[in-house]
């Protein structure tokens, strides 16, 4: 399983939400280039970006900040926030941003989906993000008419080869992880799943492991300290 460290950012900078709250920031670091080489030194093979500012706009806002973590660094990076427009993911993939995350776009244009896959195939990432039970979209602001467990079956079919989940409601907390949630998501026939939100400790990530799921995102545990990055790679190892 791989262990993918998040850098979300917020007008230029690394920092961190509570349940995805914007009134609730840590800023963590004002260069996230560096900050994404110090994850790569420590070993992680991947990054996770999120565009906070664009997820919340519906465009993206922090493109000079995503080329530079890019330019930073030779691991591949997935970026998600804001991706609602095939221009605005021509423009990031050009960067050199490995996949797209799709969240919004992914209920709200089915359509665009469908091209994306056409163009891009696995570099084509949709990520669940579910408040009790139900997808929330716009950076977290709205709640969709549309259950979490739906979305997912019906992303399968249009050949979607990975799910980002996160369960808002753990997301920044340093709680755990919705394991159960995740376990009725896995399907062996089904996409890739990647899990987010909760995570806090080694063991959680074992467990995690153990259910089959294909990456860990980790945020909060990293920047506090509470997960050393090295030490959770040879755990899993």
């Amino acid at each position: 399983m791989e262990i993918i460290p998040a850098i979300d950012l917020k007008d230029g900078r690394c920092v961190r939400l509570f349940q995805g709250d914007f009134s609730q920031t840590t800023v963590y670091s004002d260069d996230p280039a560096a900050m994404a080489q110090q994850w790569a030194a420590q070993g992680a093979t991947r990054l996770h970006v999120v565009d906070l500012d664009g997820a919340r706009q519906g465009q993206s806002a922090n493109l000079e900040a995503v080329r530079a973590i890019v330019r930073a660094v030779t691991i591949p990076v997935q970026l998600g926030g804001g991706l609602r427009h095939e221009h605005d993911i021509d423009t990031v993939l050009n960067l050199g941003v490995a996949r797209v995350i799709l969240g919004t776009a992914a209920v709200e244009d089915v359509a665009l989906v469908v091209r994306l896959l056409e163009r891009f195939a696995e570099r084509v990432i949709v990520g669940v993000d579910a408040r009790n039970g139900k997808v929330a979209t716009a950076g977290w602001l709205e709640t969709a008419d549309i259950w979490a467990t739906d979305l997912v079956r019906r992303m399968a079919d249009l050949g979607v080869q990975r799910i980002i989940y996160t369960d808002i409601s753990r997301d920044g907390t340093l709680t755990e992880p919705n394991f159960e949630a995740m376990a009725a998501l896995l399907d062996p026939n089904g996409p890739a799943l990647i899990a987010s939100g909760g995570i806090a400790e080694i063991a959680h990530l074992q467990r995690l492991a153990r259910l089959g799921v294909e990456g860990a995102i980790v945020g909060k545990a990293l920047y506090d300290g509470n997960i050393d990055l090295p030490q959770a790679l040879a755990a899993l190892r």
